[in-house]
Parts: C-alpha cells; sequence; structure tokens
C-alpha cells in the first residue's frame, strides 16, 4: 500500500465494517482504532486539565465498534484459509486444532464451512459472469478431503 493510500485511509470516516475498504492491512485499522480509543480515554480526565485534550465523541465510539467488528469479521475468515494452509504444508488435526485451542472435530468444521463457503464464491462468480474466485468443485472436493485425514496424520505430498 502506499503512502497515498495510508493518507486517504487516515482521513477516512468509518462507522460501518462496510466502510473498511477491502484489502486494508489489519496494521492501519488497528492503528485508527487506537487514535480514536485514545480520544475516548481522555473523556476520563477532569474537565479542567491543565492542557488542552481533544476528547472523545460519539463518532469516536462508533469507529472504534465498527472497527473492531471489521478487523474481528478479518480474522475469522483467515481461520479457514490458514488451517488450509496448515494442513497442505504438513500439520496434523491435532496440532491445527491445539493452535486453535479446540477439538480436532470442530476445526474440521471450520475447514467445512471455509470450503463450503468459498465453493458458494465461485458459483456465485460463475452465476454473474464475473472472474471466478474461490474453490473450484476440484479444489472443494480436495480441500474436504482433508477433512477425512486421521488426528495425527498428515496430509499426503501430492495435495502439497
Amino acid at each position: 500500500m502506499t503512502t497515498a493510500q495510508h493518507e486517504d485511509w487516515t482521513r477516512l470516516e468509518i462507522r460501518r465494517p462496510e466502510d473498511v475498504p477491502p484489502a486494508t492491512p489489519l496494521s492501519w485499522q488497528v492503528e485508527k482504532v487506537s487514535r480514536h480509543e485514545d480520544r475516548l480515554f481522555r473523556n476520563r480526565l477532569p474537565a479542567h486539565s491543565p492542557r488542552q485534550v481533544e476528547r472523545g465523541d460519539a463518532g469516536d465510539a462508533l469507529a472504534v465498534l465498527a472497527l473492531r467488528e471489521s478487523i474481528r469479521r478479518e480474522m475469522e475468515w483467515g481461520r479457514g484459509n490458514r488451517i488450509h494452509e496448515a494442513l497442505e504444508l504438513g500439520a496434523t488435526w491435532r496440532q491445527v486444532a491445539g493452535a486453535l485451542d479446540v477439538a480436532p472435530h470442530a476445526a474440521r468444521q471450520l475447514l467445512r464451512e471455509y470450503a463450503d463457503g468459498q465453493r458458494e464464491l465461485w458459483l456465485t462468480c460463475d452465476e454473474r459472469e464475473e472472474r471466478p474466485f474461490g474453490f473450484t468443485a476440484e479444489q472443494h472436493t480436495d480441500v474436504l478431503a482433508l477433512c477425512e485425514l486421521g488426528d495425527d496424520e498428515t496430509a499426503p505430498a501430492v495435495t502439497r
């Protein structure tokens, strides 16, 4: 991302998660949350502070809520992709589950949901005659096959 894009981002008012442009770096979102939270924290200072401080308002509180939701969604969306990647790189289901602090069956369910969402994305793009994005039928099948691995099995080298 460029300096100009960062400057545009810094000026952008966020009130809803959808106000965050696609591919906005998480670090930029966290930085913006921090600026708004700093102003909100200053509301706790005495009214007659020796220094003039910029205090938070409802816009700051709404921005924090919207940005945190955007970050949460981004983090949730990335889980399935990273599970898929970890398995393809040789991790076992037990290792993936440990990294997520869930049982292996719950980790498998996360990957299934991710794969189904990616397949649905592909089909939607295809219906709209847009550039396909997501999983083809073959990719979807390959990812679901990873769910059939035992807890301590690694994916065969051919899928990596």
